[in-house]
């Protein structure tokens, strides 16, 4: 099992690396960026590392607005838990912006890798879900999961719903590999279009 010394070291390192991606900046969301990593026996959010304030862009760069701390993130926290539940491979995700061109573009870069894509549809949550703080997430996960054929999604991406933004979410086992490959999409994305 990690050390929270050790996870500190990787997240450190993945941090470094998203700060480095200048291509990064052009997906942070309007509800800016966060990169978490799960404790292997992750079952709270205290135990989710993440980036207190965010990940937002500063010069043209994304650039962290706090440190890394331990219970720094809600949303994405509780995303890792309820993914965790259905693979607990995946320790480390960072989400990122959505439009329907970059939609279309990430489910054609997961066909040619080989990763499983998924879809949520807000416009299917449940009311009684939608009124209540916080109680969207395992509706979500399991929406990602049944889209994805019952099997946890490398990259995914909710809709917008009234009030919410659309973000990407991207996912692995590593805060490095998953930063790796978020600026590789950045990159080629920024290119290709």
């Amino acid at each position: 099992m990690d050390s929270r010394d050790e996870m500190y070291g990787r997240f450190s390192v993945a941090l470094a690396k998203l700060e480095a991606c200048r291509e990064f900046a052009a997906l942070i969301p309007e509800v800016r960026t966060n990169l978490v990593y799960a404790a292997e026996d992750a079952k709270e959010r205290n135990d989710v590392l993440a980036v207190e304030g965010r990940v937002t862009v500063i010069g043209g760069m994304p650039h962290a607005s706090g440190r890394p701390v331990f219970g720094a993130s809600s949303h994405m926290a509780r995303l890792m838990i309820e993914l965790r539940k259905v693979d607990p491979r995946v320790r480390a995700g960072v989400d990122f912006a959505n439009t329907p061109a970059l939609a279309a573009w990430l489910e054609e870069y997961c066909r040619e890798k080989h990763w499983v894509f998924s879809v949520i549809d807000r416009r299917n949550e449940p009311d009684s879900i939608k009124e209540e703080e916080c109680a969207s997430m395992p509706w979500k996960v399991a929406e990602a999961v049944r889209a994805a054929g019952n099997r946890a999604p490398k990259i995914f991406y909710e809709t917008g719903a009234i009030g919410k933004e659309p973000v990407s979410v991207l996912v692995g086992g590593d805060p490095i590999e998953v930063v790796e490959q978020v600026c590789e999409i950045a990159r080629r994305y920024a290119h290709e279009r």
